[in-house]
């Protein structure tokens, strides 16, 4: 059972009446039953899982921001709009991510807009985590499509794994006609070059934590778990980047083309972004290695103790999807600050608008 990018759309938008969520078959319950639990869960009780993923430890959750403590940028600007996608547990439709939006938009003189990947709140948490990456980049970029304020190109950031939306459609939809193109991505806490381990997701202590370690192992790579689970299309172990599943079915491997799947339109649409800003939290706990964020990674040679930085990995050198094209031409700029896994202070936040958005 393949859950596709054409049924993803027709679920979210109307096309498919019944069950929201794939269901597993007797011998994937006998597989990965914790997991198949949880796809039960979403499609009988969607309202509480989705409450579930907003309050567990691993969610991505961000704060509501002090819009009185922000000047409002009347200056006529023609400063490009600006769209920020959210993390992991979270949704536009939260009150934290409306704030961070309006802030933006205070702050740049700019229209600003976050594009979910469901219509609903509940939708949107929920395909935060059962909708995979590539049919989530597809519903993200028909929601960019069909904003008129973005026709003319746009900024964008995101937050946690939302990065991953952004980085996908700048991959994929580029060098599609109509779709319109993102002038400067920043990345806050990217989850870019995957991550190697979900240390804030223990099992023993978050029911819902049964259901996604269970399949962030060796069953990561399964077709039937790379079609529907968000972050195990970003798992990435290190010490199974030379394996054939890794190659065949992990949709990360073929973002970095590094996998089966090689693309140089990725490599295309990559270069089309005129500047990249890649923010690292320096204690960020959530993203393992957190180099990653700035696209280091484990050395596969000595897979859990030894990180490459950027410029040291293999994508970088053999420039694999335009990283180091990108920072030949000065594209790539780099920002961090001191502390957890989106954790980012307002004045830090404004700051980082400042210099690359205005």
């Amino acid at each position: 059972m393949k859950f596709s990018s054409s049924f993803a759309l027709l679920t979210l938008f109307g096309g498919v009446a019944s069950q929201e969520y794939p269901l597993c078959d007797e011998s994937q319950r006998k597989q990965m039953p914790n997991f198949c639990s949880l796809l039960d869960f979403a499609s009988s009780d969607p309202s509480k899982l989705a409450d579930e993923l907003f309050n567990s430890p691993f969610a991505a959750i961000q704060k509501e921001l002090d819009l009185d403590d922000i000047q409002t940028n009347l200056k006529a600007s023609d400063n490009l709009p600006i769209v920020v996608a959210h993390g992991m547990g979270d949704s536009c439709f939260n009150r934290g991510m409306k704030s961070i939006v309006s802030a933006t938009s205070k702050k740049t003189g700019s229209y600003a807009t976050c594009i979910p990947t469901g219509t609903t709140r509940i939708k949107d948490t929920i395909n935060g985590f059962l909708l995979n990456m590539d049919a989530s980049v597809d519903v993200f970029a028909e929601g960019v499509k069909n904003d008129p304020s973005l026709s003319q190109g746009f900024n964008a950031y995101g937050l946690s794994q939302g990065n991953n939306l952004i980085r996908g459609y700048i991959q994929k939809y580029h060098t599609i006609e109509g779709y319109p193109k993102v002038n400067t991505f920043m990345s806050i806490c990217g989850i870019n070059a995957g991550v190697g381990a979900f240390p804030s997701c223990a099992p023993d202590e978050h029911g819902i934590c049964k259901g996604l370690t269970e399949v962030l192992g060796d069953l990561a790579y399964n077709e039937f778990v790379q079609g529907i689970l968000f972050q195990a299309n970003y798992f990435r172990d290190p010490s199974k980047t030379d394996s054939s599943a890794y190659k065949k079915h992990s949709q990360l491997a073929q973002w970095e083309n590094e996998g089966d799947d090689v693309q140089e339109s990725r490599k295309e649409g990559f270069g089309m972004t005129e500047k990249y800003v890649w923010v690292i939290g320096t204690e960020d706990t959530v993203v393992w290695p957190r180099e990653g964020e700035i696209w280091g990674a484990m050395d596969p040679e000595d897979p859990f103790k030894t990180k490459l930085a950027y410029n040291e990995t293999k994508w970088y050198k053999e420039d694999t999807f335009g990283l180091r094209t990108a920072d030949e031409e000065g594209k790539n700029n780099w920002e961090s600050f001191d502390g957890e896994h989106i954790q980012f202070t307002q004045a830090e936040l404004m700051g980082w608008l400042e210099k690359y958005f205005m």
